[in-house]
């Protein structure tokens, strides 16, 4: 059996980090992901989907990704069972993260105060996105063209 989800969306606020009482950090958040096609009044439609993340994934998460934050996760499908005191009993579903990517470029999603070896070995910090111009040819290049 295969459960396995993989998400691009942002952030609908910032990320709530929190300690279970084994010291075990957990940070929760909700991303807004965009569905396919329009809705019966020609609108986008979005959904809100909470995601959760443990240990360094989960500090990671608290330090780095902020309201907004353009991020890709991969994980799975889970679904919570809460029993509220008053005898009711309610179930969510939620992704649990096991990577996620930085999907902005660095001007619009890391802190700025952030290094960019901060972010090293923790998915990709794209850059901002910059023009490129093909190089151009020099003399000695020219006899290598084949035409």
């Amino acid at each position: 059996m295969i459960n396995s989800v993989v998400l691009t969306g942002r952030l609908t606020r910032d990320p709530e980090l929190r300690y279970t009482p084994n010291s075990n950090p957990v940070t929760r958040f909700t991303i807004a992901v965009d569905r396919r096609g329009k809705g019966p009044n020609g609108e986008k439609q979005t959904d809100f989907i909470r995601c959760s993340c443990w240990n360094k994934t989960a500090e990671l998460a608290a330090n780095y990704l902020h309201k907004g934050s353009l991020i890709g996760v991969e994980g799975s499908l889970r679904v919570n069972v809460v029993n509220n005191p008053d005898g009711t009993r309610r179930e969510y579903v939620e992704v649990l993260i096991n990577n996620f990517t930085f999907l902005d470029s660095r001007r619009e999603g890391a802190p700025a105060n952030a290094e960019e070896n901060d972010f090293a070995g923790f998915g990709e910090v794209l850059p901002a996105a910059t023009p490129t111009r093909p190089r151009a040819l020099r003399e000695e290049e020219d006899d290598d063209i084949p035409f």
